[in-house]
């Protein structure tokens, strides 16, 4: 069992890489590299993900009703992996200095990850029926996904600058993120080669009786409701790194390398707490109480004018800490869901539900961006065509402090309301698998 869950977790570099990069630098090389004004980069960071709440579903359904003798979901782990590295280095090629075309570049690229994406977290729900055994395979799949963010997040910068900055850097950068992307690829297809596919289930007949039970599942809509809302906060505060570590920090070199660090090295260490936690008070309570740690430790960031940087660091290491716990039972919960959802009406549709989260995930991490561009637009952010830095006011300064920490933390607690009245645990599921048997 260790192979597959390291085979799947593999798939995090694919995940991570392409939920890290953009939100981190897409949104300065159009300000900072291309000359968009912040409004406008923010609508064309928004737009194309903006797709994803189409397309993800219907590549969920089609994966749901795919047969073949890969499985269901492994054949779009390949094609989708391979389209997706190609596309995303063709967001940075610039080609031409338009911000339309990096617009029409990423939407095709968001398009190829949806058909990768939403199949790859179906996944867990017919690999295991084991509860706990759900939470063992998200904690392997996240440790690698902090991998993934501080190698694609910590050193795509670093590659960067490293070939100059400017055009050649991100073009440099965008083939360094497409090999990752690959090298998930080939690890998240090859290593789940045998792995468990589930019983093959009938599926609703159109996909939007599909989309009707999903909303009926009301576990499963309290749960993405939460995880959408905090993705947007998750979101802002992955858009702000670059401008914080340049406006705040005053170190454009390094600080936005050592931030992701200090945001991923604790993270990885508290893997197995998270997991012992969980497994002594309950994943919902476990989820609550990393968002609560993220959420205050992001408002304290808010004091960074005043404290050392070392601080700052230290600081950033518990935001990585609770980021990390909200991954694990996060993720954990959902296949719980799509198992309850399974159990209920005898029906194969995982897809359809991994397609809403994952739609609405990606929607979040977009709106992140756009809610940091418009903050930025609303305190004044002058823009740049030399690919650095423009000069900014203190007024600006003071919009990117904001938009990079109190508020992504208000949006982080403030998600945690929508999951009152979550009630599915191990025994509600034993419980609707008992009934439905005798039903059967």
């Amino acid at each position: 069992m260790n192979r597959v869950r390291v085979g799947y977790a593999l798939g995090s570099l694919v995940t991570g890489a392409f939920g890290t990069v953009p939100g981190l630098l897409l949104l300065p090389y159009l300000t900072d590299t291309l000359g968009v004004t912040a409004g406008v980069a923010g609508v064309l960071v928004l737009a194309p993900k903006a797709w994803d709440v189409l397309i993800n579903p219907v590549a969920g359904r089609i994966s749901d009703r795919t047969r073949s003798r890969w499985g269901a979901r492994r054949p779009y782990l390949l094609a989708g992996g391979i389209a997706v590295a190609l596309l995303f280095a063709a967001i940075f090629a610039a080609p031409v200095r338009s911000g339309v075309y990096v617009a029409l570049a990423f939407l095709a690229t968001a398009t190829a990850y949806a058909f990768y994406q939403v199949p790859y977290v179906a996944m867990p729900a017919e690999m295991t029926d084991d509860y706990t055994e759900r939470t063992r395979l998200m904690t392997w799949r996240v440790a690698l996904l902090a991998v993934a963010i501080l190698v694609s997040g910590a050193l795509a910068p670093v590659v960067t600058k490293q070939f100059g900055g400017g055009i050649p850097g991100h073009r440099a950068m965008g083939i360094f993120v497409a090999v990752l992307i690959l090298v998930g690829t080939a690890g998240s297809f090859l290593g789940t080669r045998g792995a468990p596919t589930g019983r093959v289930l009938e599926s609703e007949a159109s996909l939007g009786r599909q989309l009707r039970t999903a909303r009926e599942n009301r576990a499963f809509t309290r749960l993405l409701v939460c995880f959408i809302v905090q993705a947007a906060g998750i979101g802002t505060m992955l858009a702000g790194v670059s401008y914080f570590a340049t406006q705040v920090l005053k170190d454009p070199d390094t600080g936005a390398t050592v931030l992701f660090a200090c945001f991923v090295g604790p993270a990885l260490l508290v893997m197995p707490l998270w997991s012992r936690v969980g497994a002594r008070i309950g994943k919902l309570k476990a989820y609550i109480a990393a968002s609560l740690v993220f959420a205050v430790a992001a408002a304290l960031i808010g004091l960074a004018p005043v404290l050392p940087a070392a601080a700052v660091y230290a600081i950033t290491g518990l935001v990585g800490c609770g980021y990390a716990g909200q991954q694990v039972f996060g993720l954990a919960m959902l296949p719980d869901c799509i198992a309850y959802d399974a159990r209920r009406t005898g029906r194969r549709q995982a897809g359809v539900f991994t397609g809403l989260w994952t739609a609405g995930e990606t929607l979040g991490l977009a709106l992140g961006p756009g809610i940091f561009a418009l903050v930025l637009a609303a305190f004044g952010y002058v823009s740049s065509d030399s690919g650095t830095a423009a000069a900014q006011t203190d007024t600006a300064r003071l919009g990117v402090l904001l938009g990079f920490t109190v508020i992504p933390a208000v949006v982080v607690a403030l998600a945690l309301f929508t999951l009152r009245g979550y009630d599915l645990d191990e025994e509600r599921l034993a419980q609707e698998g008992e009934i439905h048997e005798r039903v059967a």
